[in-house]
């Protein structure tokens, strides 16, 4: 049996990897969107992140039925405030945070995933309380969110792989695909130039990392105006999938630790022999219910229980505690998270924030840099020439945007 289960190809080359990574991404996709509906004025922000891990559980059991492989929530629900960079999550044990409701015309984060066999799938976006669907968006949180959006439509054009989708003759492609990839310091510097048209900064230190089956944060990293210390590594490459993540502030990009309690964990491939034994029994229930992907104690069965339990897994580093980061300024923050495979056909965007209605948005600012529009104007992906699956995507009442994310989206199916 053993020797059975080191043969499987968990890499894009096995089909049955791209069909789970799919299926995740389309229940990651669903309750997103879902989720989205229910963020209005007045509601509670644990209430609805209560919801929707109930609704990805729900969906989750609907695929793979009598199939023995791990499955479930690959990043709990998170709804941030404006100024929360990362994901929040609060707890029902903790009076204050559970409170918490949301504003009107507040600049919110809501992020999630699920996961099939490990393979998981990451999703985020950012709307405006009150504008999710058909409200038209004005001043510095048009500029945001324009901001946010362009700069991530460019870095994942930078990252495709030199070469991949170049035309011409052999020689002209051979030549495309011996440029050098775009290094981490260009990439930083082409997506300021984005938010500054805006008059907005990145994040620092946003990152996107490599996935890999039951790995979120893998070998290799792009790290965006990366602070002191830290640094990416690694290029991109065919037969990869990523989760690839943008952070843009009205303030300086600069970032604070909140005195909020982290919720949100992850086990790491560290071992201890735990001392206690309520330590012990919470470290059980994590790898049975979440492996190695996040969660938040209100997911454990007895949330105060767990965190006690959690106190020495921390400290042993067994568990990974991510702290609750905001913009130092205390100015509205817009994320993105987009889960992408890398193919012989470009990107595919497995789970991607719904495509907005860029004319809703209105600013009296726009990017005139030559460079970063010549950039935005090519595809991420190459037309596979499905004409039935293109009437298809023209059919559904989306949202327009740019005629090249038009373009990619009809060769994602592939």
């Amino acid at each position: 049996m053993a020797e059975k289960s080191e043969e499987i190809d968990y890499t894009l080359n096995n089909p049955d990897t791209l069909t789970k990574y799919k299926t995740a991404s389309q229940i990651s996709q669903k309750v997103l969107e879902t989720v989205i509906g229910w963020c209005k004025e007045g509601e509670k922000i644990l209430t609805i992140c209560e919801k929707g891990d109930k609704l990805l559980e729900e969906e989750v059991g609907k695929v793979f039925k009598g199939k023995k492989i791990f499955k479930g929530v690959a990043h709990p629900t998170t709804v941030s405030p404006s100024s929360f960079v990362t994901p929040y999550t609060p707890l029902a044990s903790d009076p204050a945070d559970a409170a918490t409701t949301l504003k009107s015309n507040e600049v919110i984060k809501i992020q999630l995933g699920a996961q099939i066999d490990g393979f998981g799938t990451i999703v985020c976006d950012t709307i405006v309380v009150g504008k999710a669907k058909d409200g038209e968006i004005t001043g510095r949180e048009a500029d945001l969110l324009l901001a946010t959006h362009y700069a991530n439509e460019l870095l994942l054009r930078l990252m495709v792989p030199p070469g991949l989708l170049a035309g011409g003759s052999e020689e002209e492609k051979k030549k495309a695909a011996s440029e050098k990839p775009p290094t981490q310091s260009k990439i930083t510097n082409l997506l300021e130039k984005v938010v500054k048209s805006y008059d907005c900064n990145l994040v620092e230190s946003t990152t996107s990392w490599l996935f890999d089956r039951n790995e979120i944060e893998g070998k290799k990293k792009i790290v965006l105006a990366p602070s002191e210390g830290s640094k990416g590594e690694g290029v991109p490459e065919v037969g990869e999938v990523w989760g690839v993540e943008m952070g843009v502030s009205l303030g300086s990009g600069k970032v604070k630790t909140l005195e909020n309690r982290p919720t949100l964990h992850r086990r790491t491939t560290i071992t201890y022999t735990l001392k206690r034994p309520s330590s012990r029994q919470t470290l059980s229930e994590i790898v049975k219910k979440f492996g190695t992907f996040p969660f938040s104690l209100r997911q454990l069965e007895d949330e105060r229980a767990a965190k006690v339990g959690v106190v020495e897994c921390v400290r042993s580093n067994v568990l990974r505690q991510y702290e609750v980061i905001a913009d130092k300024d205390g100015a509205p923050v817009s994320r993105l998270f987009t889960t992408i495979a890398i193919t012989k056909h470009g990107l595919t965007r497995l789970s991607a924030p719904p495509t907005p209605d860029l004319a809703k948005w209105k600013s009296d600012k726009k990017i005139v840099d030559e460079e970063i529009l010549k950039i935005l104007e090519k595809p991420t992906a190459r037309s596979t020439g499905s004409k039935s699956k293109n009437k298809k995507k023209k059919k559904k009442p989306a949202k327009k945007a740019t005629e090249e994310e038009e373009e990619e989206d009809s060769s994602d199916e592939e």
